[in-house]
């Protein structure tokens, strides 16, 4: 399956983010405040957001080509010209009148100190939203499949996936029959995702978008199926941290433990799951199959500090392991 990635062409929409590291070193605390003072060895910039879940599949072999906007901006020229280093088609990037999202994580000994983000979430509407709306129409048949990555950071929206599924489905509901559409959901964005083929929501994001507290076995498979119930989804992938994970599907439920060594950092474990997920199904793996294999893609990248992505050869050393 894994070898078969670097033939899949996969269209990722939603929220572009770069990601800003500032790593340094702590000492002493600051005479002004009760603060560790940061003395920065170094910066460094990578992909997050829908950005990175691009970069997940640019770096496991496939082809990937993304939807988004970027701001008139020093930071989105240094996002956009990230991603074509990385052989991602880019040509969906409209450039608005916004800021880029940018987050900024100051890192002392491996640990995450603060985080302060620039953005502006307003949704994308009018003329942009007409253009993308658009370009999605225009190119979609081209891919095998579609990761929408929403970080509610504006860019999705009902029309934006309502469009995405009319161009993909013969009836509402039924967007698994033609094209796969997966989506990687933010709370409060739950009643959007009616009739996509895939969502893989955290635990944290299950509990909200089935209105029930995940406390134990029981409620996780009430939580799961009434995800599955309420959104008419083929397929519903829990991510439970060092408990692995959940895959409800219309015949029954398979718990997958975590293969993962050692945890570092979780930053971006979620884009790393629907990629390889996205991939493996795409490449012809079960829906089992295919969690499977991005439980070991995300037991790669948490074992790295920062936002990290798999390669096929890691993938593969994980399953030997």
């Amino acid at each position: 399956m894994i070898e078969r990635f670097r033939d899949k062409r996969i269209l990722v929409i939603g929220d572009l983010i770069l990601d800003h590291y500032i790593w340094g070193k702590v000492s002493r605390i600051s005479p002004e405040a009760p603060v560790p003072v940061v003395e920065v060895t170094r910066e460094s910039f990578m992909l997050g957001g829908a950005a990175n879940v691009a970069h997940n599949i640019a770096a496991m072999g496939g082809r990937a080509a993304v939807i988004g906007i970027t701001g008139k901006d020093i930071s989105g020229t240094t996002l956009i010209e990230m991603l074509g280093r990385r052989g991602i088609d880019c040509d969906g990037i409209f450039i608005e009148n916004r800021p880029t999202t940018v987050k900024t994580r100051v890192i002392a000994h491996n640990q995450q100190v603060v985080r302060f983000d620039r953005e502006d979430s307003k949704y994308v509407g009018g003329k942009i939203l007409k253009g993308v709306v658009e370009y999605i129409d225009s190119v979609r048949s081209r891919f095998d499949a579609v990761i929408i990555s929403d970080y509610r950071k504006g860019m999705v929206s009902r029309e934006l996936i309502k469009c995405t599924l009319g161009k993909s489905s013969r009836k509402p509901g039924a967007a698994h029959a033609r094209a796969f559409v997966a989506v990687d959901p933010k709370v409060g964005h739950f009643d959007l995702y009616k009739g996509v083929s895939l969502i893989t929501p955290n635990i944290m994001e299950a509990s909200h978008g089935a209105n029930i507290d995940i406390r134990d076995e029981k409620t996780l498979l009430q939580a799961g199926r009434a995800l599955m119930r309420c959104l008419g989804c083929a397929a519903v992938l829990i991510t439970r941290g060092e408990q692995g994970m959940s895959l409800f599907e219309r015949h029954g439920v398979a718990h997958i433990p975590t293969v993962a060594r050692k945890v570092y950092d979780v930053t971006g474990a979620g884009d790393t799951v629907i990629s390889a997920f996205t991939l493996a199904y795409a490449s012809g793996a079960t829906m089992e199959e295919a969690a499977v294999i991005a439980n070991h893609a995300a037991g790669v990248v948490v074992g790295e500090v920062g936002t990290a992505v798999a390669s096929p050869e890691q993938i593969m050393e994980s399953f030997k392991a």
